[in-house]
């Protein structure tokens, strides 16, 4: 409960347009109404839609607003049809971006994240909770006063977007290693 009034998503967008880009995080029921709102804004070029279904699923319940969107499939390396689903996007739509989610940084982890990358699409690792990104998490890098092992190991892995609650330090991080303005 809040006392503060919620903004729609088109006043949301609204408000980023020109400014940033919007990662909708729990947008996928509502795709095609994203869409129109995009549209209506002019800010379809800011937003990433996700999901972690399959390509095949993403396209038949989406059509062709799929292919106007930016869209970045959410890949599970734990599931046995991980390299399926990866495969499956980069066949039929080359996305510029893959979320790749894993519990542990064990051989065949290490191998799926080496094929996004060697394809040409950029990381995107969610460092909030160690079971997203196989202990390379945020806490680790903070509380444990570990960011090589953490932020480090994800950058060093090729990851270009990092998901965190700890923006400022991440980016003192980065700055620290030569790897930010």
């Amino acid at each position: 409960k809040t006392r503060h009034q919620i903004p729609t998503f088109e006043e949301v967008m609204t408000l980023c347009k020109g400014k940033i880009m919007v990662n909708v995080d729990k947008g996928y029921d509502y795709f095609k109404e994203a869409y129109a709102i995009l549209e209506k804004t002019g800010t379809v070029g800011q937003c990433v839609m996700k999901a972690g279904l399959p390509y095949e699923q993403v396209k038949s319940e989406n059509g062709d607003v799929l292919d106007k969107m930016i869209f970045m499939p959410v890949v599970n390396l734990q599931k046995a049809d991980a390299e399926a689903v990866i495969d499956s996007y980069l066949t039929h739509m080359s996305p510029k971006a893959f979320e790749l989610v894993f519990n542990n940084d064990g051989p065949e982890v290490l191998r799926l994240i080496d094929k996004v990358r060697s394809s040409g699409a950029r990381i995107f690792i969610n460092s909030l909770w160690p079971e997203l990104c196989g202990g390379h998490d945020d806490d680790r890098a903070v509380e444990l006063h570990e960011p090589d092992e953490s932020w480090g190991w994800i950058i060093g892995r090729g990851a270009k977007l990092i998901q965190t609650d700890r923006p400022a330090l991440l980016l003192d991080y980065l700055r620290a290693k030569k790897l930010h303005n």
